[in-house]
């Protein structure tokens, strides 16, 4: 657990990259994009814990359709700044079987724990898969998948804010900072 005066530390020197507002603008076209995609179909939403939190939180209200609402947990982080093993903490309480699943996360990295979560989620038998991330890191190697909703593209450094911590703090933030190089 970091000290508040290293959790100060990072924050005093980190790049903000993406305002509140923009953040706000990029939650309200996503949930735009999703109402026009699935709306008719009563998806299943599940939430990735804990990243994704504050953009469920921020996104649910903004859907304006019937969904059904659930989450999971696993990881890859662990509060450290380089991805390891995934692990699964809690699978959904809610079946996936014959449904539509909208999976919400806060980040795309590498993309393994997105893959994992899709890999799960069509074996147990839903009938499609979506998934939405706040965010997709801008990197050179080839990703699993795509999602199918992405706000917005950040660069290939270590990003917190607005549900990405660093070592487990700065997820309240309402804007996006990135470590600087």
């Amino acid at each position: 657990m970091l000290t508040y005066p290293q959790a100060q530390q990072i924050l005093e020197t980190a790049e903000l990259i993406y305002s509140e507002r923009t953040v706000a603008q990029t939650v309200h076209r996503m949930a735009r994009d999703i109402t026009q995609q699935l709306s008719q179909q009563q998806p299943l939403v599940l939430c990735v814990m804990g990243g994704a939190v504050v953009f469920t939180g921020h996104l649910l209200p903004q859907l304006h359709f019937p969904l059904d609402f659930d989450y999971l947990h696993l990881s890859r982080y662990n509060k450290q700044l380089q991805g390891g093993e995934i692990q699964w903490r809690v699978e959904p309480g809610e079946s996936v079987k014959d449904r539509v699943v909208l999976v919400l996360d806060d980040i795309l990295d590498q993309g393994l724990t997105l893959a994992a979560i899709r890999d799960k989620v069509l074996k147990n038998g839903a009938r499609a898969f979506y998934s939405a991330v706040f965010a997709e890191k801008e990197t050179s190697k080839p990703k699993p998948l795509q999602a199918d909703f992405v706000g917005l593209i950040v660069p290939d450094r270590y990003v917190f804010g607005f549900g990405m911590d660093i070592h487990g703090a700065w997820r309240n933030l309402p804007a996006v900072y990135a470590v600087k190089d």
